[in-house]
């Protein structure tokens, strides 16, 4: 392995440690005094994490339930029932799990609270579908596949679901909700983190049609229906914290960064265009600044989008980075990466991809070509025929991706 991607290793690991829930999580509870019995109730991928760090931090709970992605459960956590499931297209187990969460919240009494850990991945990991499973699955993927972000995605997920868009709190009434939330959503508007489960919704039914028509989602009259049915615009039982996001990942990248000798640039926390664009976009930024005498560390966060064109395999970070190569190829101890700070990167098994200005050679002596490639949304096979995906498992975390150009 070479000094620079061990640099880059350095910088990940970094990084994602800084984000971690725990401390967040316990911060957070500085703020927490309940009155009577708690109940904990967690969704997202780091939905297992944050619980963990809470009942430790409490001591105990009256009882619980996590809903996490698979193999993101780490171990037991005392009086609490962990439960893994789909992501991102929700499953059976995600209709099951938030149907064990709803029974823990029915019929509770006006001096209880619900302590509520909210992360990214809970679109899909919390939901009661209002109409069939598999037509929710089926509109995820259309979604999905179309490119569209991750508000637009949730704007229309709330309205099919019982417990989206301000619902679950509505269930836990009269009890109190506390939440604690881990923001995965540029900007952090608490409405659209995994679709708000406690937050009252700020989104209309017009906006969600436009954006039905905009994809030209094929939708049943049910569902149709369910889009002109307005959420709930007040909740009144619910106290909310946001802890972590995609700014502290970038500070962290910056802080690690300058650790190493670099001299960082924060580009932006706010990153939202295409993939194999933001991609591009710093590959040029390494030609532009390459062989001047500094060490430089370019560095942009946020969630890129990718079109499928393809049949190939792989994820927004993957293709970022790919479709760096191109730009890097040649230049001496330069290098792009791009993670997801949950540890995985769209289906598959990696946290993202890695790219020098050796990677567009060594592929091209693999009988692969860069842009069709791409075309192919296939970053995953090449970045893994020339030792250029970036595994890390299962972080704890999800406050979005980061991604560094770094330049000597």
């Amino acid at each position: 392995m070479s000094t620079l991607r061990q640099t880059a290793d350095q910088i990940i690991s970094a990084s994602i440690q800084a984000v971690l829930p725990d401390e967040a999580v316990r911060r957070a509870l500085k703020n927490f005094h309940p009155e009577g019995r708690v109940f904990l109730a967690a969704a997202g991928k780091a939905a297992w994490q944050m619980a963990h760090a809470a009942v430790s931090a409490l001591g105990s709970v009256e009882d619980g339930v996590v809903v996490t992605k698979y193999d993101h459960v780490k171990g037991d956590i005392p009086d609490v029932r962990c439960y893994e499931a789909g992501h991102p297209v929700p499953d059976a187990n995600s209709f099951a799990a938030t149907g064990k969460a709803l029974e823990l919240v029915h019929g509770l009494h006006p001096e209880d609270t619900v302590l509520f850990l909210l992360s990214g991945g809970g679109s899909a990991l919390f939901e009661k579908p209002l109409i069939s499973g598999e037509e929710l699955q089926n509109i995820t993927g259309q979604l999905l596949a179309s490119g569209a972000d991750i508000v637009e995605m949730n704007t229309i997920r709330k309205r099919l679901s019982g417990v989206k868009g301000g619902r679950f709190a509505q269930a836990c009434a009269p009890a109190k909700v506390f939440s604690i939330v881990l923001s995965d959503i540029l900007g952090d508007p608490l409405d659209m983190i995994a679709s708000g489960p406690a937050v009252p919704d700020t989104s209309t039914c017009e906006q969600a049609l436009a954006i039905a028509d905009k994809y030209h989602l094929t939708l049943s009259p049910a569902a149709k229906d369910l889009l002109q049915q307005e959420t709930p615009k007040s909740l009144d039982n619910v106290t909310t914290q946001i802890t972590g996001s995609v700014r502290e990942l970038c500070a962290a990248a910056a802080k690690a960064s300058q650790a190493l000798g670099y001299e960082p640039v924060i580009l932006t926390d706010q990153l939202c265009c295409e993939a194999r664009e933001a991609g591009s976009f710093l590959g040029s930024i390494v030609r532009t600044h390459a062989g001047q005498g500094k060490k430089l560390a370019y560095i942009a966060g946020g969630e890129t989008v990718v079109h499928l064109t393809g049949k190939g395999l792989g994820g927004r970070n993957q293709e970022l980075a790919l479709a760096a190569a191109p730009a890097l190829s040649g230049l001496e101890n330069c290098c792009v990466f791009s993670v997801g700070s949950d540890g995985t990167d769209g289906p598959t098994d990696a946290a993202g991809g890695y790219v020098d200005g050796q990677t567009e050679n060594a592929l091209r002596e693999a009988g692969m070509d860069v842009f069709l490639t791409l075309a192919d949304n296939d970053a995953y096979h090449a970045l893994q025929a020339v030792e250029g995906l970036i595994i890390t498992g299962a972080t704890g975390t999800n406050v979005n991706d980061v991604a560094v150009a770094l330049v000597e």
